[in-house]
């Protein structure tokens, strides 16, 4: 074309042809496929962020809830067995002050007995319960021997005298009782130190 050459084509009629653009190209059904896909992901991700955060807060929000509660737990887990010994230590008091005005020394033991055994009561309630050891057989697993005694009358490892109470709680040992245990002498012995 020469100078001054018009842009616009010229039809064979010498009409003019305005020039067509070319449309742009669609975008590939796969690269729209996955920009959906991308933008549902990125939604989806935003989302389980939200609910990460969400429960992060609550799982915090449980720890400092549960170390208050194992903390109460400690401080007052007593409180109940408290309850129920606090009206037997009114009755010691009770009776030590009576003890200081009367002299009879049988109404005193008696109720000290009736104390003891409003407190073992009480103690039953939670679970505990005194070891059986006086006349029984020695059992290291609730007994402790402190004293081991000789004695033809009696059978081989045998409690024979109890010192202190054993305790059990819910069938745990508290508390060993602590007793002597009898050694049989036999009687062979026995004459052999005759003799002597």
């Amino acid at each position: 074309m020469g100078k001054g050459a018009d842009h616009n084509k010229k039809g064979s009629a010498g009409e003019q042809i305005p020039e067509t653009k070319m449309p742009a190209e669609p975008e590939n059904k796969e690269s729209t496929d996955l920009k959906t896909k991308l933008e549902e992901k990125e939604k989806e991700s935003k989302d389980n962020y939200e609910k990460y955060l969400r429960i992060a807060a609550e799982l915090d929000n449980f720890k400092k809830h549960s170390i208050k509660e194992r903390s109460e737990l400690v401080r007052y887990g007593n409180e109940n067995l408290i309850k129920e010994i606090l009206p037997i230590l009114d009755n010691i008091d009770r009776a030590l002050e009576h003890a200081e005005k009367a002299r009879d020394i049988d109404a005193f033991i008696d109720g000290l007995k009736i104390i003891r055994g409003q407190f073992l009561q009480r103690l039953g309630k939670f679970g505990v319960k005194q070891v059986e050891a006086a006349g029984s057989e020695f059992d290291p697993n609730l007994h402790e021997a402190v004293l081991s005694v000789e004695s033809p009358d009696h059978e081989d490892n045998r409690v024979l005298d109890e010192f202190e109470k054993g305790y059990l709680l819910n069938d745990r040992l508290l508390k060993p009782a602590r007793v002597s245990v009898t050694k049989h002498k036999p009687e062979a012995e026995e004459l052999d130190q005759g003799k002597s």
